[in-house]
């Protein structure tokens, strides 16, 4: 179904939402998205640099969660 919106689709869709909410309420509402990004970003780094710190052993178990039980199923 959404394969065939094209460009003229697309267009009139952001012209109805700019009448429907303004462009003070888009722009406030972009601007939002945009520091949950940042805040993602930030982080994900955070996360990578922790598990770089604690060293190779801790990254090793972080990746493989699964019960040795369920291992030798495979």
């Amino acid at each position: 179904m959404l394969n065939n919106i094209g460009l003229p689709g697309i267009l009139l869709i952001a012209v109805v939402v700019l009448v429907l909410f303004g462009r003070g309420k888009i722009s406030s509402l972009m601007g939002e998205v945009g520091k949950g990004i940042t805040s993602f970003k930030k982080g994900v780094a955070d996360g990578t640099k922790e598990i770089e710190e604690a060293g190779e052993d801790a990254a090793d178990a972080a990746k493989d969660v699964t019960p040795d039980a369920e291992k030798d199923k495979a």
